[in-house]
């Protein structure tokens, strides 16, 4: 690849990290690691701790692709620190990341930005494993957590309430279910890339999302004009209203037989998976970007004051 004079050519990959998506995130992190390598790339690989300050400062890269995945990594607070060290970094700032992660805040903001989302609620977790705080079908996670981790879906049919798992958080998120088709649209700088149509034989999971042959991806999704082009805008506005830099992931629920009332916007995801399944890559790739080429972009577009 040619580099210009102002490419970057020391970056450090965040991975890993202490969320519960440490093992994610260190395929990610992997993955575009040995991408950036064959782009030219002088990399380091860095699994982040709390010496993380300490770390960069020896290694002092001229840039930073954050492959985190989660809290810390993702809601803000890593970003907080490149921005105290001054170091440019891929994706998201703080404010967004921040909004993005905390899944109640997200949706005031997308009703501001006149984008359509389901019901949802906050309550006591210790609430929702004694009573239906909602009318089933409905949906239980973390208001601050990503990638289906700790997700209940409380079908019409359910006996009682979840049992939710003891490392749930105390306050949960309760979300009316959306039925139908599981839709996701990236975007990149200011960009919309295309639609992907998610297929799974069941809940779209944590194994669904990361193991192979958990899901099958379409792409281009086969669906209506009217819909995909709704997909793009709403991803595009999702982006801009959160704030969101470089690349985000916006996903999707779209019930067929309601055509555009139908459609809903269900979180975007400031830092998308880069593993060998994910979508992100997928898409680009799709409209003719190479996954080297998507990591090479992430790195030139870091900064700081994002």
């Amino acid at each position: 690849m040619g580099q210009s004079s102002r490419t970057p050519q020391r970056v450090a990959v965040l991975m890993g990290g202490p969320s519960a998506e440490r093992e994610v995130s260190l395929a990610s992190g992997q993955a575009c690691a040995t991408a950036l390598r064959g782009e030219g790339f002088e990399v380091i690989e860095v699994d982040a701790d709390r010496d993380l300050c300490a770390v960069l400062d020896k290694i002092a890269p001229d840039a930073i692709l954050n492959c985190l995945h989660g809290r810390w990594g993702e809601d803000g607070c890593v970003q907080g620190l490149l921005e105290w060290q001054g170091v440019p970094y891929s994706h998201s700032g703080v404010l967004a990341s921040a909004l993005a992660m905390d899944k109640q805040r997200s949706k005031e903001t997308f009703v501001a930005a006149g984008l359509p989302i389901v019901k949802s609620i906050l309550a006591p977790a210790d609430e929702v494993r004694s009573h239906h705080v909602m009318a089933p079908p409905y949906v239980v996670k973390p208001n601050n957590e990503g990638s289906s981790v700790g997700v209940y879906l409380v079908h019409e049919a359910s006996n009682g309430p979840p049992q939710l798992s003891d490392d749930m958080p105390v306050e949960v998120m309760v979300e009316a279910f959306a039925p139908g088709r599981e839709l996701t649209t990236t975007v990149i700088g200011n960009r919309a890339l295309t639609v992907t149509d998610i297929l799974t034989d069941g809940w779209y999971d944590y194994d669904a999302k990361y193991k192979p042959g958990g899901s099958r991806h379409v792409v281009p999704a086969e669906i209506p004009p009217d819909i995909f082009d709704l997909c793009m805008d709403y991803a595009l506005r999702a982006h801009e209203a959160l704030g969101c830099r470089g690349v985000s992931r916006t996903d999707f629920r779209w019930d067929e037989s309601r055509g555009a009332e139908g459609l809903i916007l269900l979180e975007t995801n400031t830092q998308p998976g880069m593993t060998a399944t994910s979508l992100s890559p997928e898409q680009a790739q799709a409209c003719g970007m190479s996954f080297g080429a998507l990591c090479a972009w992430m790195v030139e577009d870091a900064s700081c004051d994002r």
